[in-house]
């Protein structure tokens, strides 16, 4: 005989699913039952179906049984629970933050905020929504510097299980493929998320080891989430290693450059220096700039883009 819940779970799941009741549009039980377990709560699709019914009778929730799946909304005109209207600055906000942060923010966090993203879009469609708010989103985007990449797969679970590691600072069992295409297998701690370009990176240390490594998460095939926790280590910081070049194939060693660029090629290095301390001198036709920066493979293909343009001094 299945267990039968407490009072305390029933409420709890009762007003889990309170909060991802929409006011504009309808969610089905199917949707809903997806939400729950984003976020760890685990239950099948029948009792999901069971508690609408019964939200239905106890709110002011309504079921539109016109077709299948059934869908459901809060009552026009309804207060509803933990869903308050959202101005058309918010709804602005939240579809930028959709945009741009899914996958910077934890998988928990994005799953509890669906059902706002949900009445964001519905403010801003083009029958309901501000009109000024909506065409600000076609005025608006992040650009590449870069060729374009369509960004590579990420398997739905393994990060939802690097997300939750990560954010409850929790061991990670994996298993990747590197950049041999070697398939292998560790525990790691996962410390920082970051993306670069289409790609997204889980800094970790392996166990064993004492030094952090960047792994491709499209590479990451399997990720458990091991019942022991860690110290996050004290001398790490996510952005002195993004200031070390690590993201770059570097190392954190720091390198004197010295080249001749020319103008054409190199006047936006005077609007944006490569460093504090770079020095430019106006030529004829050219700049020559020194700087201090990290060594990397980055600094290198970067200097070997220029071509013909540039001619490198003693690095």
């Amino acid at each position: 005989m299945a267990k039968r819940a407490s009072t305390h779970e029933s409420l709890a799941l009762a007003f889990e699913m309170l909060k991802r009741i929409p006011r504009s549009y309808k969610v089905t039980a199917s949707e809903l039952h997806e939400q729950l377990g984003q976020v760890g709560i685990v239950r099948d699709i029948r009792t999901i179906q069971r508690n609408l019914e019964m939200l239905c009778e106890h709110f002011d929730i309504e079921k539109d049984d016109r077709s299948k799946p059934y869908g459901y909304s809060w009552i026009k005109g309804s207060e509803g629970l933990s869903m308050p209207n959202l101005s058309s600055q918010e709804s602005l906000l939240l579809n930028l933050v959709e945009d741009y942060l899914t996958n910077l923010l934890p998988a928990n966090v994005m799953a509890s905020l669906n059902g706002f993203f949900g009445e964001a879009r519905y403010n801003l469609n083009p029958f309901t929504g501000s009109k000024k708010e909506r065409e600000w989103l076609k005025k608006v985007r992040v650009v590449s510097e870069t060729q374009p990449l369509l960004p590579p797969k990420v398997d739905a679970e393994v990060f939802q299980n690097i997300s939750d590691a990560l954010f409850n600072d929790k061991l990670l069992n994996i298993e990747y493929t590197n950049a041999k295409q070697d398939q292998k297998s560790a525990m790691v701690m996962p410390l920082g998320l970051a993306q670069q370009g289409v790609r997204l990176y889980l800094v970790c240390r392996f166990d064993g080891y004492e030094n952090e490594r960047s792994l491709a998460v499209h590479r990451i095939n399997k990720a458990a989430i091991s019942t022991f926790g860690f110290e996050r280590p004290k001398g790490f910081s996510l952005s002195q290693y993004d200031a070390d070049g690590r993201f770059g194939f570097g190392e954190g060693e720091k390198c004197q450059i010295e080249f001749t660029i020319t103008k054409q090629a190199g006047y936006h290095l005077l609007e944006t220096p490569l460093s504090e301390d770079q020095v430019v001198e106006e030529l004829d036709e050219h700049y020559r700039i020194r700087a201090t920066v990290v060594n990397s493979k980055q600094l290198e293909n970067w200097l070997n883009s220029f071509g013909e343009e540039i001619s490198l001094g003693e690095l």
